[in-house]
């Protein structure tokens, strides 16, 4: 499942940059993570970067976008196919 960042987020700047899809970007209180765009770090590392990062711990799955580990391979694949067909 993506990922979502809770109302704990003290807004640290750490999450954005770590991430390698880009999902996620300043909202208007706090960090946000787009669910089309997280993969949850699934094809490019073993664990969740913003996760690791993140001094406050802000950041659990979404409920409401509930993906397997093969679905998120899969929006992998594409997010890196639409990336090479932007080079």
């Amino acid at each position: 499942m993506a990922l979502l960042i809770n109302d704990l987020c003290v807004n640290c700047d750490v999450c954005e940059p770590v991430c390698p899809n880009k999902a996620i970007t300043a909202g208007r209180h706090i960090y946000e993570i787009d669910p089309t765009l997280c993969t949850e770090c699934v094809g490019h590392h073993e664990e969740p970067q913003c996760v690791a990062v993140c001094p406050v711990e802000c950041i659990e799955p979404d409920p409401l976008v509930p993906e397997t580990r093969e679905q998120l391979l899969a929006k992998y694949a594409l997010l890196m196919r639409q990336q090479e067909d932007k080079s």
